[in-house]
């Protein structure tokens, strides 16, 4: 069955040729000559893949492909813009925007244009089923102790799956967290490796290149190390580096802290399981209420989060009771608070169960790990 590819350009020519082009290579093309009408064309007959000059009449391109990631008929939908702008701020606020990749008008604009559809068309939904189960690690505020469960969790999964091959990838912006916690300090991170082609960055590339933390029991690709050089983050080869991920491992733990955006929300969307940290603060509850009724508007069900009540700024707080009073949600497990041992164990690079095996929080950790892998496998608890 051949794709249906939306061409969006108000100069006829261009649009003509393009569409010529894309009839040659046997997908089916349908042709607005507005942004509005690109918008309507859209919804209603479903394109596999939509191409737009964002140089629109009547709508900003950047506006066009917000309305397109904000509905849910078309918030899938890989978005190509092509365009004879080939300003630097302009093309970065268009991938901002939601456009997967932009090329720029030029003689080698249409072998661009079809090695980024044949990409593009490969990385739907369907690909991130393949492979390993995937984890996403998320809160609504920061200072919940998201990384440090999270790399603790991984060990403890590691543990319990002694063969499995696990990996964690450092989603947070704009600087990484996990890599300061396990002791990293190399060249190896999510930028650099956006950076890299989807030929190259295939998962035998991640089972060879990303590094092993061997105290800690898995393979990690860190975060960026520094806000600036988070800019430079290829965002709209997330996706593609996910999914190499999941092929390499049998399992990925994202770790995206509260990073919510529109990059991570279609990696919650497809995860196995959305690990959500709560924090004891009263203040803090409403935000993570927010966030509940958010995930469920985009489709998140309700049973693939597994909450846990973290106790990480101290003894203060919620009990679990009150917060799932206040959330209308079951929690599934609570941290007590750890003191200074889990800052402690972070500062020494080494897993909290490791540093302090005599802590009942020990117990605690391993019982998510062995409930969440029970979840995602579908075997009993």
């Amino acid at each position: 069955m051949p794709n249906k590819i939306l061409v969006v350009d108000a100069d006829g020519a261009s649009r003509n040729f393009i569409a010529q082009k894309l009839l040659c290579q046997y997908h089916e093309v349908l042709q607005a000559g507005s942004g509005k009408e690109g918008l309507i064309f859209a919804w209603r007959d479903h394109p596999d893949l939509i191409i737009a000059d964002p140089t629109m009449t009547d709508l900003k391109g950047e506006e066009f492909a917000n309305k397109l990631k904000q509905d849910s008929r078309t918030s899938q939908v890989p978005l190509i813009a092509l365009s004879s702008d080939s300003n630097a701020d302009r093309i970065k606020s268009c991938l901002e925007a939601g456009f997967n990749e932009y090329i720029t008008k030029s003689g080698q604009a249409v072998p661009m244009l079809t090695d980024a559809i044949r990409h593009l068309l490969e990385l739907n939904g369907d690909a991130m089923k393949q492979g390993g189960k995937l984890i996403v690690c998320l809160s609504a505020k920061g200072g919940t102790g998201t990384s440090s469960i999270c790399a603790n969790l991984a060990m403890n999964i590691s543990v319990n799956q002694p063969d499995a091959r696990l990996a964690v990838a450092d989603l947070v912006l704009p600087i990484g967290s996990i890599a300061p916690i396990v002791g990293y300090d190399a060249s190896v991170n999510i930028v650099n490796v956006a950076d890299m082609s989807h030929d190259v960055t295939s998962p035998d590339f991640f089972k060879s290149h990303l590094p092993e933390m061997r105290v800690w029991k898995f393979n990690l690709l860190a975060g960026s190390p520094d806000p600036e050089l988070s800019n430079q983050l290829k965002v709209e080869r997330i996706w593609d580096i996910v999914t190499s991920l999941k092929m390499a491992y049998d399992y990925v733990l994202l770790d995206i802290g509260r990073s919510l955006s529109r990059i991570t929300l279609p990696l919650i969307q497809h995860a196995d399981s959305v690990v959500l940290l709560i924090s004891t603060d009263a203040s803090t509850l409403p935000l993570t209420k927010t966030l509940l009724e958010y995930l469920k508007s985009k489709g998140v069900e309700e049973n693939l989060i597994y909450s846990i009540l973290n106790r990480a700024p101290g003894l203060e707080g919620l009990s679990k009771a009150d917060a799932e009073k206040m959330l209308g949600i079951h929690i599934n497990a609570a941290m007590p608070y750890l003191s200074t041992n889990l800052a402690f164990s972070n500062s020494h690079h080494q897993p909290f169960t490791l540093k302090f095996p005599n802590d009942t929080a020990v117990l605690i950790f391993q019982a998510i790990a062995k409930e969440i892998l029970a979840h995602i496998e579908k075997v009993p608890t």
